[in-house]
């Protein structure tokens, strides 16, 4: 028979070197993307922070904002019932009465449901 070239079998130590090799590059690729989702969380976090101080202080403006219109109308109706204090007597006394009748009404709705309360 003819002589077959024999093919070159690799090494068991020349496969474990190279499988090693791999794994090393491997690890170090992973510290590269653990290194850069960590910087990125870092960012994200700072973002997320300035964005909720903005808020904060817009919603401290707004409020701060409200509570003065609040006094100035407070102060407008205080001083118009001091203007007019038997106009005022009669808005409160009237809402009482409205109200006086609302609970009658509710009182009496409710008695014919469930029967007497006395």
């Amino acid at each position: 028979m003819a002589d077959t070239p024999k093919t070159e079998v690799p090494s068991i130590d020349g496969i474990q070197k190279s499988v090693e090799k791999q794994i090393s590059e491997l690890r170090k690729e992973i510290a590269k993307i653990n290194k850069s989702l960590a910087d990125r969380s870092v960012e994200l976090a700072a973002e997320a922070r300035d964005t909720a101080n903005v808020a904060i202080e817009e919603a401290s403006t707004r409020a701060s904002r409200a509570a003065q219109q609040l006094r100035t109308r407070a102060q407008s109706v205080s001083e118009a019932a001091r203007e007019n204090p038997g106009t005022t007597g009669f808005v409160v006394g009237l809402a009482g009465f409205v109200g006086f009748m609302i609970g009658f009404a509710i009182a009496k709705g409710s008695n014919d449901q469930h029967g007497r309360w006395y």
